[in-house]
């Protein structure tokens, strides 16, 4: 039975390999062709165009991966099927669980592989990717909410600009509020913030600040002045894309830090944190499925069970985006919306596999 294991192991990873060799350069090529004119319109420079199908490679892998794992599977079992390899196999006495064991293993090499890059490879390439995207392509779209920006820096103090300037690291109207318990210590105002780099300070114009202390209030201004705060420039509208390009521990430093400040954007980083870690999950989910719709002979032979599964892959993907957007644009939770269409395809998975096991 080892030698079966084998084969099937070997089988299972060697195809999906294939179909990410195959599909992958299809997709760079409908990109570049939906896309030519817009690189010629910015002229973008060619060695940034190759730094960004480096990172598409990666982003649209990780995005279909669900697909080419699916399509992997139902292919190499649907040719063992119709050679009669997985009767005979049967035949000798093997049960269906016993058979089931290499594609389990197989998913275990998958999903590890899926983790590491989803954690540690994928985030910077999305960073390229996404940059690439707003600096040549979207340059009239917003990367950031740039208007009436409020956020809690820490346990005491709350800021709030009206309007932030990113390529300038300037913002408008800036108001610090100081709070001990429940009092207003001091409050600070000022015309404009900006981060002044030669000298790592802040300088604020037109800078008041008005403290109280008991009964009394005092109340401070000078034209201008240089110093510093609990946050950085950066921290008062950071990237919608932001989670999508941050590694396993800065994912979760930056999510903690978004929860205190209030966040309007912490769903969305949410859901980012909990498909790092359904993904790879969903391999196992999807074999299943997979090795139960294709390991018996069809009358339409592997075209009907390659049609089969690329309707289910892309129903899952449909799931996936639905309730992803329901999570970005309400109120509605991120783990449901990450977890939800695995929990559905995996009571799906076991009603096929008893199907397959009669």
């Amino acid at each position: 039975m080892k030698k079966l294991d084998i084969y099937i192991i070997k089988r299972y990873v060697v195809t999906f390999f294939i179909m990410l060799i195959l599909f992958i350069p299809i997709g760079i090529m409908v990109d570049i062709a939906e896309k030519v004119d817009k690189f010629k319109e910015n002229e973008v420079p060619f060695s940034a165009i190759i730094s960004y199908y480096i990172d598409f490679t990666w982003y649209f892998g990780n995005l279909l991966f669900p697909i080419f794992l699916f399509l992997a599977v139902i292919w190499f079992t649907s040719k063992l099927a119709n050679n009669s390899e997985v009767i005979a196999i049967l035949s000798s006495g093997i049960s269906f669980n016993r058979f089931l064991r290499p594609y389990i293993i197989s998913a275990s090499f998958i999903a590890v592989f899926a983790f590491v890059s989803g954690m540690y490879i994928v985030p910077e390439s999305n960073k390229g990717f996404n940059e690439f995207n707003y600096k040549y392509l979207n340059k009239r779209k917003k990367d950031r909410k740039t208007s009436n920006l409020f956020k809690q820096i820490n346990d005491n103090e709350f800021i709030y600009v009206s309007n932030y300037d990113p390529n300038r690291k300037r913002g408008l109207n800036f108001t610090l509020e100081h709070f001990e318990g429940n009092k207003l210590k001091y409050k600070i105002f000022a015309q404009s913030l900006r981060w002044i780099d030669s000298d790592s300070v802040f300088r604020l114009l037109s800078y008041r600040k008005r403290s109280f202390i008991g009964d009394q209030e005092k109340y401070f201004y000078e034209r201008r002045k240089d110093t510093l705060f609990d946050f950085n420039i950066s921290d008062l509208s950071p990237l919608n894309y932001k989670a999508e390009t941050l590694k396993f521990k800065e994912l979760n430093h930056f999510i903690e830090q978004e929860k205190k400040s209030g966040s309007t954007l912490i769903n969305k980083h949410l859901l980012v944190r909990h498909k790092r870690w359904s993904l790879p999950l969903s391999s196992f989910i999807l074999t299943l499925i997979a090795v139960s719709v294709s390991s018996f002979k069809r009358r339409g032979g592997m075209g009907v069970n390659l049609a089969f599964g690329i309707a289910l892959g892309f129903i899952f993907i449909f799931f996936d985006k639905i309730f992803g957007v329901l999570v970005t644009k309400s109120s509605f939770s991120p783990f449901f919306g990450a977890w939800f269409p695995l929990f559905l395809f995996g009571i799906l998975g076991l009603i096929l596999l008893q199907y397959a096991k009669r």
